[in-house]
């Protein structure tokens, strides 16, 4: 049985040789042979498992050193078209997937050691002029993800993606070791850990930018939704084991919340270095468009600033949406992003290839993920709040330990989305992705109206199934619509529709948080003071200073509860409470008197919340529907089944085909 070669690839070594490297087979006869070549050669070789070895040929350095250079010259022009090996879709896979669960679990993981990183530095989230602290560490770094999400993906199918994968990676772990170094303290410790946050997210914009599109490089056709599903899986256990290991790691030392990203980090950074390669041709077109991305990065930018400071009081009003400011920041991001789409509709190389909207799988694909994240984007962050402030206080758990366990008690979501993140992948390869994230959504819908039947004070046999119902139908949605959205695109553009997925997703996610909180708060800013002011008055607090107290926004209450603070704390004034007698204070303060007096309003914005969240569900459902039979651009599928029917049969590739002059 002849010995089977893999194809050569080559380098120039210090002496000028050219050094060419094949693998052969050594189960069969040990005469493998090198490429057909007219110069003289040495050949070395090493065993590798006792069944193959890696061949090395020299071409040594003669007085035809110009044909050695030619040969050098074809290599390097052939050794991108050479093949990778048959398991490095799984190194891809598993890389991509560690970068993209480390990403997600930095994304949340703060949100539960907040309270521990601001004592560490020094300063009270909630005290006058620092609550902006607290919103750009919590939203700053989701902020600048889906502000470059489409830059970096455009960049990267010019210059190669895993180039910047791994750019991506080195630059998340640098972040990483800044913010555990954080020298300062106070206003300054708090910038520069804003600043660092902020250097984390251009790291995780590389890496979500890229990760998908990698993926779909490596994997043939058949088995993408597979590879997604499990990715996918790395996303959503991130972003929910975040709040966990915040939670545990806080009680340690504040700085080991980032501590724990660094080994990660350069692991990963290295591993991606050595092991993952440029699969895809790069763009030939490598000018960028400037205007556009300017004009898109400032105008999402601004935009969603608006948005992040909307949810913060001005004047009398409990929320910042009547704030000059504000207004004029979303008038602004309306008006440039208007501008960005002018400027790429007559660009001749757009960042934002606004030609697949064209392809009715990219078009329904990406109006489908941008309303599911709309609709569960903030779901995280609202159910965090209700547990927190109402349903963990009421059956005994102090608030400082409500932000840990609200994690815990919401693994059903994470566990639902585990088991049917990759079974709805590999479905999706055999049967299509139509049916699968359509259904997804519709139970989607299904599981939000079953928690609009929710009373505050649930019972949690009831909310753990809803919970996996939502997580069940996430997961069935997530896999096959990432899948079918990058089947539909050409390879040449995979980087920037990656982006472009993300970018709605991402952003989605924010205004979520935004609307909803803002919805939450209006009820509560309706109902809150009348309900306040009979509680403080019972307590012996004195009428004008619980008029005074009943009229502040809601928003500082909601965030205290966030944090893991006992809100009554932080709104009454220390000289109001200690002149109340023993049994005042301890009412005030008990688990119970502020989530008893806030249960009632705040579940009436709740339930609305769920309500429209269900009905975005919907429509995503019926855009989803509306994306068509399968589709793979290019009719990939036919090339992958060609290949693996060649990998079968055993056809030796010749080496010697890479000498040959390239068409």
């Amino acid at each position: 049985m002849p010995s089977r070669e893999r194809g050569a690839r080559g380098n120039i070594d210090v002496n000028g040789n050219v050094i060419l490297y094949w693998i052969a087979d050594l189960t069969g006869p040990s005469q493998s042979h090198p490429p057909s070549c007219h110069y003289p050669v040495s050949r070395h070789g090493f065993d590798i498992f006792g069944k193959r070895a890696l061949i090395a040929m020299t071409v040594e350095r003669t007085s035809k050193s110009s044909a050695a250079r030619d040969i050098a010259g074809k290599i390097a022009l052939r050794r991108q078209d050479t093949p990778p090996g048959e398991n490095y879709k799984w190194i891809a896979l598993s890389n991509t997937t560690l970068g993209v669960l480390m990403a997600t679990v930095n994304s949340s993981i703060i949100l539960i050691a907040m309270p521990a990183i601001f004592t560490g530095i020094g300063i009270n989230p909630l005290a006058p002029g620092e609550t902006n602290y607290f919103l750009w560490l919590l939203l700053g770094y989701m902020v600048v993800t889906a502000t470059l999400l489409v830059t970096f993906g455009r960049i990267s199918d010019i210059f190669g993606r895993v180039k910047l994968y791994n750019l991506g990676f080195a630059v998340f772990t640098l972040g990483s070791i800044l913010l555990f170094l954080t020298p300062s303290q106070g206003n300054t410790g708090a910038l520069e850990m804003i600043i660092f946050r902020l250097v984390q997210g251009v790291g995780a914009g590389f890496l979500f930018a890229n990760s998908t599109a990698i993926l779909i490089d490596a994997f043939p056709a058949r088995q993408r939704g597979m590879a997604m599903g499990i990715n996918q899986v790395a996303a959503i256990v991130g972003s929910l084991a975040g709040l966990i290991l915040g939670g545990i790691l806080a009680t340690i030392n504040w700085r080991m919340v980032f501590l724990i990203s660094v080994p990660i980090g350069i692991f990963g950074t290295v591993w991606a270095f050595l092991m993952l390669r440029e699969t895809a041709t790069a763009h030939g077109d490598r000018r960028i468009d400037w205007p556009g991305n300017v004009t898109f990065a400032l105008g999402l930018t601004i935009l969603l600033l608006g948005i992040t400071y909307g949810i913060e009081p001005y004047g009398d009003s409990p929320m910042g949406w009547g704030n000059p400011g504000v207004i004029a920041a979303i008038v602004v991001g309306i008006l440039l992003l208007l501008l960005f789409i002018w400027i790429e509709l007559r660009s001749d190389h757009p960042m934002f290839r606004l030609e697949l909207f064209r392809i009715r799988m990219f078009s329904f694909g990406n109006l489908s993920v941008f309303l599911s994240a709309l609709a569960q984007g903030g779901l995280q962050f609202m159910i965090v709040i209700w547990l927190q402030g109402i349903w963990l206080p009421l059956h005994g758990y102090s608030f400082e330990v409500t932000p840990l366990w609200a994690g815990i008690y919401m693994i059903p979501l994470m566990v639902g989305f585990i088991v049917m993140g990759p079974i709805s992948g590999i479905l999706s390869d055999r049967f299509g992705s139509r049916f699968f994230a359509t259904l997804g959504m519709v139970l989607t819908a299904i599981g939000f109206l079953g928690l609009t039947a929710l009373p505050a004070d649930f019972s949690y046999a009831v909310f753990a199934p809803l919970l996996l119902l939502l997580g069940l139908g996430l997961g069935m949605f997530a896999a096959p619509n990432t899948t079918a959205i990058m089947n539909s695109v050409p390879a040449e553009h995979r980087g920037v529709a990656s982006g472009m997925r993300a970018t709605f997703q991402n952003a989605a996610s924010l205004l979520s948080i935004g609307v909803f909180f803002s919805i939450v708060t209006a009820g509560l800013a309706a109902a809150l003071p009348s309900s306040l002011f009979n509680g403080l008055s019972q307590a012996g607090l004195p009428a004008p200073l619980a008029t005074t107290i009943s009229h502040l926004p809601p928003t500082a209450a909601l965030f205290a509860a966030f944090l893991g603070y006992n809100p009554m704390g932080t709104l009454l004034p220390p000289s109001a409470l200690h002149a109340l007698p023993a049994s005042s204070q301890a009412a005030l303060l008990s688990k119970e008197f502020f989530p008893n007096l806030i249960a009632s309003p705040f579940m009436v914005g709740l339930h609305a919340v769920f309500y429209i969240a269900a009905g975005m569900c919907i429509v995503a459902a019926i855009a989803s529907y509306f994306r068509g039979k399968r589709y793979i651009h290019g009719q990939e599928d036919q090339a992958d089944t060609v290949a693996e029917g060649a990998v079968a049969a055993g056809e030796t590739v010749e080496a010697s085909s890479i000498l040959e002059p390239a068409d």
